[in-house]
């Protein structure tokens, strides 16, 4: 499969209908085998100094696994600005039926990566709908599409309420409602603790979650909205077993780490493929979720 796309096609109201086409930034795009981009894994709260090799190895096992489930490929090129976190792929932008809006996230050195996925995208014929302007920050793991008209957004240290409110702004004259809902301070701002480290939609109707961490009002709404929850084992809450990415059709992608929290999926009735994710996922925060922008679906 290559990445020439024939068919310009784009959405973004569903996470868990068939995925078909999604942009990836690998280890070597994000410059992870550049020493001087490499040197700074500690201010940007990698647990330690990455391995170009290993990462780039497990990300080559994602892409492979995202192939076999039918969905084209599409790599974000390589940019000067861009930092290690730029694998985490999809905090940086939204894809909505009415074209991206590029995300202003709220850790500084992320912030270019919003206009490079613009870019990107733009070249695909994916149109930009808008950019989040300062002050206001927003990354799209805090950003939870429960239904085609419904928008989930996690008010936390990465997505502040100027952001918040500026996507509700653009969405609501287009029929969507947004829900913000708080979350809660976990280690403090140098944790990446996104919504989507909490809850990963399955199907229609299906959750998984890390229920302990969630706040009231996101239970309550989740339930009123006919969720069933499907709880991790909390013993793979570090291994960032919450965070799975639905292919569609009863279809997962989780890290292979989480034996526990997949085993349960499975006995739930999805059919879960796994890769490697220890140092490219676990070092530096960010699941299988994180590593994908879906930009068609359907």
């Amino acid at each position: 499969m290559t990445n020439t796309l024939t068919d310009m096609r784009f959405n973004g109201h569903s996470m868990v209908a068939a995925l078909q086409r999604v942009l990836v930034c690998s280890p070597r795009s994000a410059g992870w085998n550049q020493p001087e981009r490499v040197a700074r894994w500690r201010e940007l709260g990698f647990r330690h100094a990455p391995d170009y090799s290993a990462a780039q190895s497990q990300h080559e096992v994602l892409r492979r696994e995202l192939e076999a489930a039918g969905a084209e490929v599409i790599d974000l090129p390589p940019a000067p600005d861009l930092s290690l976190d730029a694998v985490y792929t999809h905090d940086a932008s939204l894809a909505t039926d009415f074209g991206l809006i590029v995300m202003r996230p709220g850790k500084p050195n992320r912030i270019a990566e919003g206009p490079r996925h613009g870019s990107a995208c733009g070249a695909l014929a994916v149109p930009t709908l808008a950019a989040i302007a300062a002050p206001g920050t927003s990354e799209a793991g805090d950003i939870v599409w429960l239904d085609a008209e419904t928008l989930l957004i996690g008010r936390g240290y990465r997505t502040n309420a100027e952001g918040i409110s500026q996507i509700r702004d653009l969405l609501a004259s287009r029929g969507i409602e947004v829900f913000p809902v708080p979350l809660p301070h976990s280690r403090g701002p140098g944790e990446c603790l996104h919504l989507m480290s909490l809850i990963s939609l399955l199907d229609e109707r299906s959750a998984l979650v890390d229920l302990p961490w969630l706040a009231v009002e996101t239970v309550e709404l989740l339930r009123a909205r006919g969720f069933d929850f499907i709880e991790i084992d909390d013993a793979e809450r570090d291994s960032l077993a919450c965070n799975v990415l639905a292919l569609g059709e009863k279809r997962l992608l989780a890290l292979e780490e989480n034996h526990r929290t997949n085993d349960r999926l499975r006995r739930a009735g999805f059919d879960v493929r796994t890769f490697p994710g220890d140092e490219l996922c676990v070092n530096g925060g960010g699941g299988p979720t994180c590593l994908t922008r879906p930009l068609l679906r359907g």
